[in-house]
């Protein structure tokens, strides 16, 4: 399976009953049904661990891009209409900025590890505590809610897997607890963002601006609000797109698809 297509659901799964193994690409699950699946008696893997660290720089890409407002510098440095660049273009620091980070498991570990190298403050929200050793790694300081992080943080972070209990994890409310000046950087899924209550987030200056690798649906329909705002930086979902990473997960869902139809234990099998 490659971007979720094709859409494993019960009529295919009746149409091929010699069936062992899907092999999904990336390290999302939002979109298969486990139990059918596993009702089948299909086993399924896909690629957890190559793509972290492609991912997190992308994080730190969109977050750097936002901060320096580099869409919109590139687009006044090549417009034919340009005839200064005006002195008051200012964009927002990183150095010394609060990052809150909402979803600490291996992505969102390698995203505090690369803010901690622009001397950023690291807050984090997880549904467990990392270890003490962790933390001090990347000078990280936990917050059990939420909340907290919202208030405190000049950029948030989302970097969770899409479940029931993610899904619109930021809302209207969460919004409103960010400050003005806050920037929303979503390297998770479209869904763990209710982008209606962004967008009017967004147009109210509730916050200040938002970067976002992955929407809902994926592309936007083309007269979406999001993309005619210029504090808002949208790019087409390619947290893992580098020649490397995508080599190396052609590589394990083969590896899966060989194991699954010789009877083998499946490597990285999601259970």
């Amino acid at each position: 399976m490659w971007y979720h297509k094709p859409p494993i659901n019960e009529e295919l799964l009746q149409s091929l009953p010699n069936l062992k193994v899907v092999a999904s690409s990336g390290v999302g699950i939002d979109h298969l049904d486990l139990k059918l699946l596993s009702s089948y008696g299909v086993k399924v893997s896909n690629t957890p661990f190559i793509v972290t660290t492609d991912t997190a720089d992308m994080g730190m890409a969109l977050l750097l891009a936002s901060s320096r407002r580099l869409v919109e510098g590139h687009e006044m440095a090549v417009s034919p209409d340009t005839e200064y660049f005006p002195a008051d273009w200012l964009g927002v620091e990183v150095s010394g900025a609060t990052l809150g980070i909402v979803g600490m498991g291996t992505i969102g570990y390698k995203v505090a590890e690369r803010a901690k190298a622009f001397e950023m403050k690291i807050l984090y929200h997880n549904r467990n505590q990392r270890k003490k050793e962790d933390e001090s790694a990347v000078g990280a300081v936990y917050c059990k809610k939420i909340d907290a992080l919202l208030q405190q943080s000049d950029f948030v972070l989302l970097a969770v897997n899409l479940t029931p209990q993610t899904h619109k994890l930021i809302g209207k409310r969460e919004l409103e607890l960010m400050k003005p000046t806050a920037t929303l950087i979503n390297i998770s899924r479209g869904l763990v963002v209710d982008q209606d209550a962004l967008v009017e987030a967004l147009q109210n200056k509730v916050i200040k601006a938002a970067a976002l690798d992955v929407t809902y649906p994926e592309p936007l329909p083309r007269d979406h609000p999001l993309l005619k705002m210029k504090n808002v930086i949208i790019t087409p979902h390619i947290g893992s797109a580098t020649k490397k990473t995508r080599w190396v997960m052609m590589e394990e869902m083969a590896e899966s698809i060989q194991a699954g139809l010789a009877g083998l234990p499946v490597p990285r099998e999601v259970l």
